[in-house]
């Protein structure tokens, strides 16, 4: 491709749909219907066991940090509080997004809003943004949600694991959605029937920061910021760390899941902030299983996946040697060997390099 336009109105998006790669037939592995249909089965008890957990767990450690506030005593509780707000929020924005952690669905709309507001994400955007990432995975200038991109600019992704990137960049949007709803590029996904409530969700948010700085000041001390706001920064560093790993150094352009999605086996406090999202290529072939029916998922069709992972070192490990590539190379990735009962890779879209696509080619 040499160099990409990530831009929505950009040659690369426009070649995308030109081509027919927008409108190709993605690659699942086949799976009984009736074994679908349990995988699929939605209930409320797990979500809202974990749910209950996750908010009394944030209260306590909110009202730990709060006791012992300003001693250094409290700083584990704020960093407990923080990671739990800055990243939690992140997988249940994630799947609550999808409509799958509750059966119930003012459940899921209800911890979704809560969610977005807490990740920093306007809830009427991002839910059409997320859509566009399933149907348009890392399909570049039409995936609004590529983490990583080419070349890989590693200081922003280092300042990210501090959220500061991120909050920089929002707090202008957020203003511009309140003032005159969604930007010209959101325009592109968000249907003309959601801009008024982007608008509206922006109004909200702005006035909750607006009311928490008032607050803050009123005091003469951060502590409300320490509950509210500040936590998607100094909480931020376990969802970018697990959401790196979703889709870097993999494949871009493709319509097989394999190729630019990576599971990562973690460990369970790990699993219960990231809700599962850590089964990624399982999620994406199949967005519609809860994610507490994702390791049985994964145990279903992991003769056709590659080798997962075993943890979130190995992945790492795996995946930086492909990010400093593609500072030099933007068509380089990292293709994961396939078992040998698995179907070949779908590669449609893709044009081979040689030397650049061979399994374990970071290495």
């Amino acid at each position: 491709m040499g160099q990409r336009d990530y831009s929505p109105f950009g040659a690369d998006a426009k070649r995308a749909v030109e081509s027919g790669l927008t409108a190709a037939e993605w690659y699942h592995t086949d799976v009984p219907r009736k074994v679908m249909k349990d995988l699929m089965a939605r209930s409320d008890s797990p979500a809202i066991r974990d749910t209950v957990l996750l908010y009394g767990l944030m209260i306590a450690f909110a009202g730990a940090g709060i006791a012992l506030w300003p001693t250094l005593w409290s700083l584990p509780f704020w960093l407990a509080y923080g990671v739990l707000y800055g990243s939690a929020s992140d997988s249940r924005w994630h799947e609550c997004s999808h409509g799958t952690a509750f059966r119930t669905p003012w459940m899921n709309n209800a911890v979704y809003e809560i969610s977005s507001f807490m990740i920093m994400r306007n809830s009427a955007t991002w839910r059409w943004s997320h859509a566009r990432h399933h149907s348009e995975t890392y399909i570049v200038g039409r995936d609004p949600e590529i983490a990583v991109m080419r070349p890989t600019v590693l200081a922003k992704l280092i300042l990210n694991f501090f959220g500061i990137i991120d909050v920089i960049t929002f707090f202008p949007n957020l203003i511009r959605n309140a003032v005159a709803g969604p930007t010209a590029a959101e325009k592109t996904f968000v249907p003309q029937s959601e801009w008024a409530k982007v608008q509206r969700v922006a109004q909200i948010h702005l006035a909750i920061y607006a009311a928490t700085v008032a607050l803050a000041i009123a005091l003469g001390s951060i502590l409300p910021l320490m509950v509210i706001g500040l936590p998607r920064i100094y909480g931020a560093w376990h969802h970018v760390m697990t959401g790196l790993l979703q889709h870097g150094g993999l494949a871009d352009n493709v319509i097989d899941h394999r190729l630019n999605s990576r599971t990562v086996y973690m460990n369970p406090i790990s699993r219960f902030i990231y809700w599962n999202m850590n089964y990624h290529v399982e999620h994406h072939m199949f967005p519609m299983v809860p994610y507490h029916a994702l390791p049985r998922l994964h145990e279903t069709i992991k003769a056709d996946l590659p080798a997962p992972n075993r943890s979130i070192a190995e992945g790492f490990a795996e995946m930086w040697p492909a990010l400093k590539r593609q500072l030099f190379q933007e068509d380089y990735f990292l293709k994961r060997e396939l078992p040998p009962t698995a179907k070949p890779y779908r590669e449609d879209f893709h044009q081979y390099v040689p030397g650049m696509m061979a399994p374990k080619a970071a290495e």
